[in-house]
């Protein structure tokens, strides 16, 4: 597949040295831009699912709301540090990926370039879909399960802002990678690997892990909430299944 008479190991290395300090450089930017906006950051975004006028807890006539409590001296900081890179890396997500297909096109063939070059658009596409998916449904689904959840009356609920931030940030990253998906089945499919029809073959199996899934994200058990998690997992897998090579 790859292929490069006119580059030697030295300038590959230094064309990857040039796109790892561009990626670097950009990071940076945007952390250090991204830093001064704590308010807006945390009270409009992060801890939006936090309050009872998000979205879908009006769609479900939810009266919820989590009130977070911070115990250590240094949390509410190194807190805000953490995010603040953690949101400078998504949003330069696209530029990373750019930077990647950079790097390896020139030892692609004019085939390959077509096939694995909608395969790198798309990717920032489906990260930033799963990314946002679990910020308007799972994490709050996740939030209004736990927070109720007691083992015993006698052991009241107390949240830290470092426990919802490990699950937030956790469960943002998991679906943005998850909906990464329809990229392997791109790249496996380029290598022969994977047919369209041994995944429709195994659509069945395929359901039963996605309920699996859903059923684990959302221990609450409604079928509402099962749906809610189920039916884009779903429709990820069928979309795979559409761009799969026959």
């Amino acid at each position: 597949m790859l292929h490069s008479d006119e580059m030697t190991f030295w300038d590959h290395l230094d064309a990857l040295r040039a796109s790892l300090i561009k990626v670097i450089v950009a990071f940076l930017v945007v952390a250090i831009g991204l830093f001064p906006f704590k308010v807006f950051l945390f009270d409009n975004l992060i801890l939006a699912p936090t309050k009872s006028d998000f979205w879908i807890y009006k769609l479900l006539g939810a009266d919820f709301s989590l009130n977070l409590v911070n115990i250590e001296l240094t949390t509410q900081f190194m807190i805000h540090m953490k995010m603040t890179l953690l949101c400078a890396a998504v949003l330069i997500f696209p530029y990373m990926v750019y930077q990647v297909w950079k790097f390896i096109a020139p030892a692609l063939y004019s085939n390959e370039k077509n096939a694995i070059g909608k395969a790198f658009l798309l990717s920032s596409f489906l990260f930033y879909a799963g990314v946002v998916i679990s910020y308007l449904i799972i994490i709050p689904l996740m939030l209004n399960f736990f927070s109720g959840y007691q083992v015993s009356s006698a052991v009241p609920n107390m949240f830290s802002l470092s426990s919802y931030i490990s699950i937030f940030t956790s469960m943002a990253l998991t679906f943005g990678i998850v909906f990464e998906f329809p990229i392997l089945t791109i790249l496996l499919s380029n290598l022969g690997l994977l047919h369209r029809e041994s995944m429709k073959q195994y659509r069945r199996h395929a359901v039963c892990a996605i309920v699996v899934l859903a059923a684990v994200i959302t221990p609450s058990g409604d079928p509402f909430s099962l749906a809610i998690v189920a039916v884009p997992l779903y429709l990820l897998y069928e979309f795979s299944v559409l761009i799969c090579r026959p």
